[in-house]
């Protein structure tokens, strides 16, 4: 069990993120196709490419938060010791904590109110309750990055190692 859970650990979100970016694409590829041979197209295959993409960004943020991946200036990490450079990691981690859990919180009243009212999509027809919940979901996934990453950073700090920085584009 522990085996299955470490590798849902480290490859859940690229998983999603295959299976949400080869949704959009073909759905894409069928629907210029259906447009430029047939002159035709529908309205549930953009309502597919759109609500892929939303649930592609919010995974890939967690995703991002795992990997230390988001931009950051980061000219005064240069100039700091190890120890500042981890309490700095912490603290940024702490605010998006926060920022997370309010955007959370907002998020599921979005979904609580389309189920109350039973918004359907334009095309699919469909509850929207099921594309709202990529928000929540998103969310969900940061906070759980988050926390991981202060415990290892809270780790690396006390073992007196150097924090995790994540890969660099330039150096």
């Amino acid at each position: 069990m522990s085996q299955i859970l470490n590798n849902l650990n480290r490859n859940a979100e690229r998983w999603a993120l295959l299976i949400f970016y080869t949704m959009l694409v073909a759905t894409m590829f069928i629907e210029v196709l259906r447009r430029e041979l047939l002159s035709y197209s529908s309205i549930w295959g953009e309502e597919i490419v759109r609500y892929s993409f939303i649930y592609l960004a919010w995974i890939g943020a967690a995703s991002a938060v795992r990997e230390r991946g988001h931009i950051r200036i980061d000219v005064l990490m240069h100039y700091v010791g190890p120890r500042v450079k981890a309490l700095l990691y912490l603290f940024g981690d702490f605010v998006m904590v926060a920022v997370s859990i309010v955007a959370l919180y907002y998020s599921f009243e979005t979904v609580h109110v389309s189920a109350k009212f039973g918004s359907v999509t334009d095309g699919l027809r469909i509850s929207r309750v099921w594309f709202l919940m990529a928000v929540p979901v998103g969310f969900s996934l940061v906070l759980l990055r988050l926390v991981q990453s202060i415990i290892r950073d809270i780790a690396d700090l006390r073992a007196g190692r150097p924090v995790y920085e994540g890969d660099k584009l330039f150096d």
